[in-house]
């Protein structure tokens, strides 16, 4: 069981990783990555709201949900919880770690629809996992969504340094910088299964 659930998190964090090989959660990889202290300030805030999210929406979605055959309320329900935890994260950042709270921005509301935090409470449900694994999954999403995060602020402060020609200023040598660490972890693919095979 413990092999499973450390296989789980770590397929999350590398080879399942939610912004670099399933392009969710894009808006604030790119938004929030430019520095590396906002970048992981962000990463911790989404890890946070993920597990709390799962914790939320897992026994909803089968102890009433499933329960009374209104499985087809999952998206709603799920959004709205997962709303309503980063409203709390908000309050808890603002009052707690003001500096954090404003470098954020506006990107912090925006958890609220991050496709990344419901694709992972939905995923958990689809992919059939008891609750400690949903944990676990939700764990490694939330740390791979802060490795892509704090890996990308450091490229990105990289290229910044660099003088890249005039047509790839900006946005397009941001995207191309992207695509080049999602790439990288590619490579991983098939390397955790073998760890614990």
């Amino acid at each position: 069981m413990f092999k499973g659930l450390i296989v789980i998190i770590l397929t999350s964090i590398v080879v399942d990783n939610y912004v670099l090989t399933k392009f969710l959660g894009i808006c604030p990889f790119l938004g929030v990555s430019k520095k590396v202290g906002p970048a992981c300030g962000m990463g911790i805030a989404v890890t946070f709201v993920m597990l709390l999210a799962t914790a939320a929406t897992y026994p909803i979605y089968y102890y009433l949900l499933a329960r009374f055959e209104l499985e087809y309320l999952q998206t709603i329900v799920f959004i709205l919880v997962i709303a309503s935890l980063v409203q709390l994260v908000e309050i808890i950042l603002k009052k707690y770690i003001p500096s954090l709270h404003k470098s954020l921005g506006i990107y912090l509301p925006l958890i609220t629809t991050n496709c990344a935090v419901l694709g992972v409470a939905s995923n958990n449900i689809s992919d059939g996992y008891v609750f400690i694994e949903s944990m676990a999954s939700s764990l490694g999403c939330g740390l791979g969504f802060l490795l892509a995060m704090v890996l990308f602020a450091g490229v990105r402060s990289r290229v910044e340094a660099a003088n890249p020609p005039k047509c790839f200023r900006g946005m397009p040598i941001t995207l191309v910088s992207a695509s080049i660490v999602a790439l990288t972890f590619y490579g991983f693919q098939g390397v955790i299964e073998n760890l614990f095979a």
